[in-house]
């Protein structure tokens, strides 16, 4: 950084301050009334020790850094030092200058970055300094390489904020777990980070959403990422590299324009332990169980009192959470006991079959409502006696999803048989439809209806629902209900083709939201072929590609020891963007080979 540009400014603020506050003011804090409010962010007037300065004494070290107005320290964290010490620095305000110091001595002939991005703002209007790295060794000489990277997270692929990227020298597996980096770095907004002044020599790579800030990994806790294989700096820094420099993170197309050597993708790791964590009654007939680990392996389960067969019980599809319910209508006591004998990780870190009994106490909430609608039957709701079930027709989802029937509480009598399914035409002349009724492979309480045809444009569909046809643990009936779906006939919807090649693995691709938080559509693909994306309003849309290697339709997480990146996920991009604008009565037809998207 060139100071010299700085030093006249000094005298300008001298004046200028003279001009804006009386003489006899003596809270230099307090802003002048009226005016154009202050967007000018602070500027830095003098550092000390100088950036590049070596052999800098490593006991007591003080790194000041003076400004040319009064600064307040905005976030703490964001004044980070490389390679990191067992404690965060300390910094203090010392009129208009930060003074950082360290509660440990410094290692000796190594060289340090002190980065202060996004620590320091101005006094009055809070306006954010873009940052300095200060660069200094307590050797005779600065490290001369850097790399880049950006670091996202894997399912989304959106940028994440505030990791620490880490660097060892030491290629063990366990260094990560057991030591601090040899040199580190946070990421910005848009999950970019840069690392400067270090070895040219070989590191191992990780990122770690450092919950505890100890410059370590902490798996039970914390997300991580790795790059796969050894990785060497290839670039000498200097000040003309246009990634290294400081930037505005609202302006999106300069931040985005800078380049990386590589890109981590960030998850979070099946916990390496086994046992319940969490257990909770939350009906009369209804509790549920939470493992630390998916996959949880159960021999056998049974509630004390109660036969084997009472017990109804549904795992969520990562087999971490336990759904209960108790098939019998008698009165039950406050608390059930289950007994439940599952793979539970012991003293030695191996998975044991293990015998426990798990109390399911009912909540106290949950007892004052049961009494008060026991003793006052005007505080029962209709809910409260029936078999509540959720229905839903969506038109524009209808021919992929069917109709959507969901109860709150599983099934002990069922008759499908019952229902009845129609259609109208556009002349209003009815026809009955055959059926096809589908089970939901993860949830014992849902259930598809679809028609056995093809739904038709501008036909009516009815499906009915009568009433005390269903029956659930709780002993109550359903009502009756109908409901009425037509494809969607606004002329203003539009469609998006993908014709698929390369086809050559099991494939997830979802249609997801603007924001990437809400999958529209999903499809399992297996074959080349065209996929329709239908009825879709004007909007913003994003497709997520996921390689389903195991063919467990789930998006698999990674694993740190077994060397095991989490699933590949890609998407489509549309001239290089992720973002695929849908206009107004548009049909959108791309290619799209997945063979060359995964390469």
């Amino acid at each position: 950084m060139n100071l010299k540009k700085f030093i006249p400014l000094i005298p300008v603020a001298f004046i200028l301050g003279s001009l804006m506050f009386p003489w006899g003011c003596a809270n230099t804090t307090t802003p002048p009334s009226g005016g154009d409010k202050d967007t000018i962010p602070p500027e830095m007037a003098k550092i000390s020790p100088l950036p590049g300065t070596v052999n800098v004494n490593p006991h007591r070290t003080k790194l000041v850094f003076t400004f040319n107005e009064y600064v307040k320290i905005k976030d703490a964290n964001g004044i980070f030092l490389s390679p990191p010490l067992e404690k965060k620095p300390k910094a203090v305000i010392k009129g208009k200058s930060v003074v950082v110091s360290f509660e440990s001595d410094l290692d000796t002939n190594t060289t340090y970055t002190l980065d202060l991005t996004g620590a320091i703002a101005d006094n009055n209007e809070g306006n954010l300094f873009p940052g300095f790295t200060l660069v200094f060794s307590t050797g005779p000489q600065i490290d001369s390489m850097c790399l880049t990277g950006l670091v996202q997270d894997f399912q989304t692929l959106k940028p994440m904020k505030a990791v620490t990227v880490m660097l060892y020298k030491d290629q063990a597996d366990s260094a990560v777990f057991l030591n601090r980096p040899y040199a580190a770095a946070k990421t910005d907004d848009w999950g970019f980070f840069s690392i400067r002044n270090i070895k040219d020599t070989v590191y191992r790579v990780y990122a770690v959403k450092d919950e505890n800030n100890n410059n370590m990994y902490d798996p039970e806790t914390e997300r991580i990422a790795f790059l796969d294989s050894l990785f060497r700096p290839s670039t000498v820094y200097n000040d003309s590299i246009y990634e290294l420099k400081k930037f505005d993170m609202k302006d999106t197309a300069l931040c985005l324009a800078r380049k990386t050597d590589f890109e981590l993708n960030m998850f979070r790791e099946k916990p390496s332990k086994q046992l319940i964590v969490k257990k909770e009654r939350v009906g009369v007939r209804t509790a549920y169980l939470t493992f630390m680990a998916p996959d949880a392996v159960i021999h056998d389960m049974r509630i004390k009192g109660l036969p084997r067969e009472k017990l109804i019980s549904q795992f969520n599809p990562q087999k971490d959470s336990l759904e209960l319910w108790v098939n019998d209508q008698r009165k039950m006591p406050d608390t059930l006991q289950l007994v439940i004998k599952y793979d539970k990780t012991d003293t030695t870190g191996t998975l044991v079959p293990t015998e426990e009994t798990v109390r399911l106490a009912l909540d106290k909430k949950v007892r004052a409502e049961l009494m008060k609608k026991a003793n006052d039957i005007r505080s029962r709701k209709h809910e409260d006696t029936i078999a509540v079930m959720k229905t839903t027709a969506d038109a524009t989802t209808v021919e992929q999803y069917g109709y959507q029937i969901e109860f709150q509480y599983p099934l002990i009598e069922q008759a499908w048989d019952s229902l009845t399914m129609r259609s109208v035409n556009p002349r209003q002349q009815e026809a009955k439809m055959e059926f096809v009724l589908e089970k939901d492979s993860t949830n014992l309480r849902k259930f598809s209806v679809k028609p056995a045809t093809p739904f038709q444009q501008g036909f009516d569909y009815f499906l009915k629902i009568p009433h005390r046809k269903f029956r659930d643990v709780n002993g109550y009936y359903n009502d009756s209900t109908e409901l009425k779906v037509t494809l969607p006939k606004d002329d203003k919807l539009s469609s998006i083709t993908l014709e698929l090649s390369g086809v050559h693995n099991k494939y997830i691709i979802d249609l997801l939201t603007e924001k990437r938080d809400k999958v529209i559509r999903s499809f399992i693909v297996e074959s080349d072929g065209p996929l329709l994306f239908p009825y879709l309003k004007a909007g913003k849309y994003c497709i997520r590609i996921t390689e389903d290697l195991n063919r467990n339709n789930i998006v698999d997480t990674g694993n740190l020891l077994e060397h095991r990146q989490p699933e590949k996920v890609r998407f489509f991009k549309v001239e290089d963007q992720f973002l695929i604008q849908v206009l107004e009565r548009s049909e959108m037809v791309w290619t799209l080979d997945i063979e060359e998207m995964f390469r």
